[in-house]
């Protein structure tokens, strides 16, 4: 079976001169540097009708959407009141992924901040009872969730990230997978991908320096990417990849576009 491999950039990593600040401007830079397409974020950050007349005029398509604030505003937080905002923020990042023709929301399930009153057990209880009551809305607009599950101290390895996203048992929700994060766990992100198969939804693209312990650039740190091509081959994953890097102007984004298609084997 032939692959289908798709490129975007997240929107944090397009710089915009001054004078080309509109949100068609941010789409225009990302087609020219050679993405198929891109991820906004919401609620919050991004006017809907402004954004559906640059996809109109530039044609990319916006792939996925991240919740805004969900490290702050957490599904995990030790206050009710705070959990409910955050379902809020996970439910209206929905309606506007299904509005802009997204598939998918990236979420952060939580963040372990303390052994007593957020600990790793409360992110994925608290978090898995969140995230159920956005399900009846998914299921309704089409729209994934996809879960992020790196340096937040819950699914730290990949029996645990299996468990969490089984318990949910819908096809609404799975992984975004992020190579660079997961490159340092577990036997490294080929292992990773092996293991999480089909409950992959979407995937950032970034590498990581084991010495240094920092995510960096692209084949500056130590992921095996012949061995991550082989993993994404053999679990017949399809779909979207989006570059998590430094960013920059057109040029720098270019030179970004080539190695992630490089990376992930795009021809």
């Amino acid at each position: 079976m032939s692959q289908s491999l798709y490129t975007a950039v997240k929107w944090s990593m397009v710089k915009l001169p001054k004078e080309a600040d509109s949100v068609e401007d941010l789409f225009r830079a990302a087609l020219e540097s050679g993405f198929d397409g891109i991820t906004l974020t919401a609620p919050g950050a991004y006017d809907l009708d402004e954004v559906l007349r640059a996809q109109d005029k530039t044609g990319i398509p916006i792939h996925n959407i991240n919740v805004a604030d969900h490290w702050q505003v957490r599904l995990s937080d030790p206050d009710p009141q705070v959990r409910t905002a955050a379902l809020r923020n996970t439910i209206q990042a929905m309606e506007f992924a299904h509005a802009v023709g997204a598939s998918s929301v990236l979420q952060v399930v939580g963040k372990a901040t303390d052994p007593v009153n957020e600990n790793a057990e409360q992110v994925g209880q608290r978090s898995t009872e969140e995230l159920k009551k956005a399900l009846p809305t998914a299921a309704r607009l089409g729209v994934q969730i996809a879960c992020e599950n790196v340096a937040n101290g819950h699914g730290g390895s990949i029996a645990e990230w299996i468990d969490y996203l089984d318990g949910f048992e819908s096809p609404w929700v799975g992984a975004f997978f992020d190579i660079g994060n997961h490159d340092r766990f577990d036997g490294g992100a080929p292992a990773w991908i092996r293991a999480l198969g089909s409950r992959i939804v979407k995937i950032d693209v970034k590498d990581h320096n084991h010495e240094t312990e920092k995510n960096c650039d692209l084949f500056e740190g130590n992921v095996d990417w012949p061995e991550v091509r082989a993993a994404i081959a053999e679990i017949g994953f399809n779909g979207w990849t989006t570059a998590e890097v430094p960013g920059g102007d057109v040029e720098k984004l270019t030179t970004v576009s080539a190695d992630m298609r490089k990376a992930i084997g795009i021809a």
